[in-house]
C-alpha cells in the first residue's frame, strides 16, 4: 500500500485554524515572520558556519510542515517557546515558501517511475546489507560472497541511477540493501522503497519527522511476510510490511521532548533492540531552561507486535532536582548518556553493547562516555566501562566563566561522546575483541570477557572538533579508521589502519585535492565500508573514495557533489559525505550524498548507485 498523506504535522496547522485541510485553510498572515525570524533564529541560521545550524538557504527547502514540528515537538522547542501557535506556523510559512500541503509532500504516489508489482518473496536469501553493519557485531565489512565486488573491478564503477529525496535538505539515512531492494529513510519524513537495480519506487511511507537510521528487515512471526523496522527524530518507532509499505505497528520509544533515534535498531532472534539519544545539551546553556532530565536508554520490543519487553538505561538513577539559579530555574542530573549508534548483539555472551555520549549536568555519571553490555532477554546491566569521566557539556557554554549561565557546569568537559557503535570483531585465531572509537580520536580496543577491560588504545587523531564521529570497519585482522579533524586545516584528517591484536599502525593515508573539487576537504567524518581489499570512505567536499587495504592507495574516486538527473524525476544534487557511510551488495555500491545535519553547509538530497558494466 502506498502512502498518500502528507507529513502528518500537517495535522497540527489544521487544528490550529480549525479547518478540515492545511491546504484548504487560507495561511495566517505572514508579513510578522521576517520579524520573528530575525529575533529568535537569524544569530544561529545566518551563521550556519559558526552554529552548525541548517543555514537559511536549507531551511528553503523544508515543508513547512517539518519546520512546524521542530518548534512544536522537536530540536527547537525551547527556542521557539516565545511564540504562540500562529507565530510558529506563520514562521513555517515564511521559511519554506509554501502553505502546509500545498508541496504535496515526497509520496511514490507523485512520482513518474513506479515499479511494477512484484511478489518481494524471501529478501534475505540472496546478497544484503541489512541495518547499520552489515551483520550483528557491526564490522561494516562485507565478504566476497555478499559482496560481489573486488579489487580488480571496483576502478570500473559508474553511476548506475540517481534517485532523489522530494523536499529533502539532507540527505540522513543509510541505504539498506535487501532482496534487490533499496529502502532509505529521509529528513522529510518519508522512507523509500527502491528497486537496486532500476531505481523505480515501490512504496513510500510517511513517518511523523525525519529518519535518520538505516532500515532493518526481518521475518514476522507465524507468517511468511517481512518488516522493515527504523526509528525517527521524534523517538518514534515503527514496524512496516517490507513488501507493501503498510504500517504494522508504532510506538513511542521515550516521551522526553527533545528524545531521537539517530542510531539504527538492531534486530535480532525477533526483538527489535531500539537505541535512544537526545537534542537536549542544545538548551541545556540557557539560563531559563531546568537543565537536564534526559538519560540514554535501549528499549527492547517483540518485533512482530510491538510490545515493549523491557527498557534499560545507561544512567541507572532518574534525574533529581540538584539547585536552583539566581533567576529561580531548578536544575536537574545525572542526565545525559545518549546513545547515538547502532547496538551491537554479542550472541556468545547473550548481551548487547552501546556505546554511550556525554553527561549534560553534574554529576557525571559512569555511563557517559561508556560502553555498556546489556543482557539480551532481560535488560540488566551486565557491566559498565565508562572511558572518559567528567565530561559535562552544554551548547552554548564555554570554559571561560566569565558571563557564563549558571547551569552550565563549572568544568566544561571535552565533549568526546561516542557517536559510532561499537564492533565486536572476530580476530583470525578464533578471540573476539571490542573496537571502540571515540570523538577524542582515540581508538579503543576492550575484552568482551572481562567486563571491558583496556587491552590496547591508540590515538589515531586530535579529536574534540574531530576524533571519528560515525563509524569505522574492521576485518578479521585489521582495523580502519577515519577522522575528519583539520578545522580549518586539515591537520589529522585521514584515513588509519591498525592491527586489531596490538594497535599497532599498518598505514595512513590523507587523500590528494583534486581540482575539480573545490574548497577541498581532507575531512573524513562519514562511517566507512570494507570489502575484502578496499576500503570505502568519503570526504566533507562530497568525494567518495575506494583504497586499497595493502597500502592506502587510491583506486577509484568520484565526486558526488553535483547536481542529477534523477530516475524519479526530482530536482536533486549531492554534498557533503558525512554521517551514514556507503552500502555495498551483489556487485552494487549505494550511498547518499548530501548529509548537513550538524551544518548548513554541503546539503543534498540524492540517493546514488553504481555497478560494473
Amino acid at each position: 500500500m502506498v502512502s498518500r498523506t502528507t507529513v502528518r504535522v500537517a495535522a497540527a496547522a489544521v487544528v490550529l485554524f480549525g479547518a478540515r485541510t492545511a491546504a484548504a485553510q487560507a495561511p495566517p498572515p505572514v508579513v510578522q515572520a521576517p520579524l520573528y525570524y530575525s529575533q529568535q533564529c537569524a544569530q544561529c541560521h545566518d551563521k550556519p558556519d559558526e552554529s552548525h545550524a541548517p543555514s537559511r538557504e536549507a531551511l528553503q527547502q523544508r515543508t513547512p510542515e517539518f519546520i512546524l514540528a521542530a518548534m512544536t515537538t522537536g530540536r527547537m522547542t525551547a527556542q521557539a517557546s516565545a511564540l504562540t501557535d500562529s507565530q510558529r506556523l506563520a514562521l513555517a510559512i515564511f521559511l519554506s515558501g509554501r502553505a502546509p500541503g500545498a508541496s504535496g509532500g515526497g509520496d511514490a504516489s507523485s512520482m513518474s517511475n513506479r515499479c511494477a508489482s512484484k511478489p518481494l518473496g524471501n529478501p534475505l536469501g540472496g546478497p544484503t546489507w541489512n541495518g547499520w553493519g552489515g551483520d550483528p557485531g557491526n564490522t561494516r565489512f562485507q565478504p566476497a560472497r555478499t559482496a560481489r565486488l573486488t579489487p580488480d573491478l571496483v576502478p570500473k564503477l559508474t553511476l548506475k541511477w540517481a534517485f532523489g529525496f522530494p523536499y529533502a535538505a539532507s540527505a540522513f539515512g543509510q541505504p539498506t540493501v535487501v532482496g534487490g531492494r533499496v529502502y532509505a529513510g529521509s529528513d522529510s519524513a518519508y522512507v523509500y522503497s527502491v528497486d537496486a537495480a532500476s531505481g523505480c519506487v515501490y512504496w513510500s511511507f510517511a513517518a511523523r519527522a525525519g529518519v535518520r537510521n538505516a532500515i532493518s528487515v526481518g521475518p514476522l512471526k507465524g507468517s511468511s511476510r517481512f518488516a522493515v523496522y527504523f526509528g525517527d527524530i521524534q523517538a518514534n518507532v515503527y514496524a512496516v510490511d517490507a513488501e507493501s509499505g503498510r504500517l504494522l505497528w508504532t510506538k513511542r520509544a521515550d516521551p522526553h521532548p527533545f528524545a531521537r533515534i539517530t542510531g539504527t535498531p538492531a534486530l535480532f532472534d525477533g526483538r527489535l533492540y531500539v537505541p535512544v539519544s537526545s537534542l537536549e545539551e542544545m538548551p541545556g546553556g540557557d539560563p531559563k531552561y531546568s537543565c537536564c532530565t534526559f538519560r540514554g536508554s535501549l528499549v527492547a520490543y517483540d518485533a512482530t507486535t510491538g510490545e515493549q519487553l523491557w527498557k534499560s538505561y545507561a544512567i541507572r538513577d532518574a534525574p533529581k532536582p540538584t539547585k536552583r539559579t539566581a533567576v529561580g530555574t531548578q536544575l536537574y542530573g545525572p542526565s545525559g548518556a545518549a546513545i547515538w549508534s547502532a547496538p551491537t548483539i554479542d550472541t556468545k555472551r547473550g548481551v548487547v553493547y552501546v556505546s554511550t555520549g556525554d553527561a549534560y549536568s553534574l554529576p557525571a555519571d559512569e555511563g557517559t562516555d561508556a560502553i555498556v553490555a546489556f543482557d539480551l532477554k532481560s535488560g540488566v546491566r551486565r557491566w559498565v566501562r565508562q572511558l572518559t569521566p567528567n565530561d559535562v557539556w552544554l551548547v552554548g557554554c564555554t570554559p571561560n566563566p566569565t558571563g557564563r549561565s549558571e547551569t552550565c557546569p563549572d568544568a566544561l568537559g571535552p565533549d568526546v561522546d561516542f557517536g559510532s557503535s561499537v564492533i565486536l570483531a572476530t580476530l583470525r585465531d578464533g578471540r573476539n575483541i571490542m573496537v571502540v572509537a571515540q570523538k577524542s580520536g582515540v581508538i579503543w580496543a576492550l575484552d568482551p570477557d572481562r567486563r571491558g577491560e583496556i587491552i590496547w588504545q591508540q590515538r589515531v587523531a586530535q579529536g574534540g572538533a574531530g576524533g571519528i564521529q560515525f563509524g569505522q570497519a574492521v576485518d578479521d585482522v585489521v582495523g580502519y579508521f577515519p577522522s575528519p579533524d583539520g578545522r580549518p586545516r586539515d591537520d589529522g584528517a585521514g584515513l588509519t589502519a591498525l592491527k586489531l591484536a596490538s594497535g599497532e599502525m599498518v598505514w595512513r593515508t590523507v587523500p590528494p585535492c583534486s581540482d575539480a573539487v573545490k574548497p577541498c576537504s581532507r575531512a573524513h567524518s562519514a562511517a566507512i565500508s570494507l570489502i575484502a581489499g578496499v576500503v570505502f570512505a568519503g570526504t566533507s567536499d562530497g568525494v567518495m573514495r575506494a583504497y586499497s587495504t595493502t597500502d592506502g592507495r587510491v583506486l577509484w574516486e568520484y565526486s558526488t557533489a553535483k547536481s542529477y538527473t534523477t530516475v524519479n524525476g526530482v530536482a536533486a544534487k549531492g554534498g557533503a559525505l558525512s554521517g551514514p557511510g556507503p552500502t555495498i551488495a551483489n556487485g552494487m555500491l549505494f550511498m547518499n550524498s548530501g548529509y548537513s545535519a550538524i551544518g548548513g553547509n554541503g546539503a543534498g538530497n540524492v540517493l546514488l548507485a553504481f555497478g560494473v558494466e
